[in-house]
């Protein structure tokens, strides 16, 4: 059987470092090819034991190589560029960006949640949704197959580093005093309401993204959301506020059950011993932690929780291989 041939475009990026850990820790060998842009070009990283040196990435950089995936993290504007070469050269591209997350024919996918959905790649590519959706959605699929959720309302607390390496800068810069270049703001001893650009409906584009990317993993395009994304001063790890009213009644213990039992989720819920998810404990592993399970009284049928995951991880990475591998399953069947 020919050794499997994998390109890695964006590989000097925080997110595209972590893709080569997290493949290193899955044992996905491959003939790997590492790709950015050509500041970085001719620089070596270590991976699976051999420095690997990293490729400029040109017009030509798929043709005839016979790859069969290539994993995206460049930015949106290198996708749309470089993710059809790829497509077209034979490979199934798994783009970390948001480009082509609200392409109708282009499945947004959190293994998780929506695998099925793989079943039809269009255009060769696959999207890997926002980092703030992905540890939603997953443990809002289990409430909605349970008790079908009417409306959601999230408040998000996210990490610098989901704003790259300038973000992770910006803290620790200012925690000397230094003034910031990537945000609008000082971050440190602060949070900026305020994650993308400013729509015309009044949202950020991340807000509006997490409403979209919502109802698109749910397959629910009509689903009432609301968002609010907020950039607070830690290193890793994203934290969110949701709020879900179901059209039918629940009790707690069901929605304890339910999270106990499902795939990548881990329950830390007890507030008498101050246990509960936090991005401290979130950073570097793989999980969404889901806690301060309790109603909201408010309303009827209303379940609050808290929620949190390392967003460069399971956030990005690590949500991309776990793609890339349910399709490598595939081909065995």
């Amino acid at each position: 059987m020919q050794k499997r041939s994998i390109a890695v475009v964006g590989a000097t990026g925080m997110v595209g470092r972590m893709f080569l850990t997290v493949l290193e820790e899955h044992g996905i060998e491959a003939d790997y090819e590492l790709f950015a842009s050509e500041r970085s070009a001719g620089s070596t990283l270590p991976f699976f034991g051999v420095d690997h040196v990293v490729s400029e990435l040109k017009e030509d950089s798929f043709t005839g190589k016979g790859f069969q995936y290539a994993l995206f993290s460049a930015g949106g504007s290198i996708s749309a560029k470089f993710a059809p070469l790829a497509a077209a050269s034979g490979a199934i591209v798994i783009d970390n960006s948001s480009q082509w997350r609200m392409d109708p024919d282009v499945p947004l996918v959190v293994p998780e949640v929506n695998p099925e959905a793989l079943g039809c790649i269009q255009k060769g590519i696959v999207a890997n949704p926002n980092c703030s959706t992905i540890q939603a959605v997953v443990p809002l699929k289990v409430l909605d197959d349970a008790f079908h959720i009417r409306r959601i309302v999230y408040s998000t607390y996210q990490a610098v580093s989901g704003a790259g390496q300038k973000g992770y800068q910006d803290l620790e810069d200012g925690l000397c005093g230094a003034l910031p270049k990537k945000f609008p703001h000082p971050i440190a001893g602060n949070c900026i309401p305020h994650i993308d650009v400013f729509l015309e409906n009044g949202n950020t584009k991340e807000e509006q993204k997490m409403i979209d990317e919502t109802r698109k993993i749910l397959s629910r395009p009509d689903l009432r959301v609301s968002a609010t994304c907020v950039r607070v001063p830690v290193y890793h790890g994203h934290s969110e506020s949701i709020n879900v009213e179901f059209d039918r009644p629940f009790e707690l213990s069901e929605v304890y059950r339910l999270f106990e039992q499902s795939e990548g989720i881990v329950v830390r819920d007890d507030p008498k011993n101050n246990v509960y998810p936090m991005p401290i404990e979130a950073a570097g592993t793989d999980p969404v932690y889901v806690g301060r399970i309790r109603r909201d009284t408010s309303i009827d049928n209303g379940l609050n929780f808290w929620c949190v995951a390392d967003n460069i991880r399971k956030g990005a990475a690590l949500n991309a291989v776990q793609i890339m591998e349910h399709l490598i399953k595939g081909e065995n069947k």
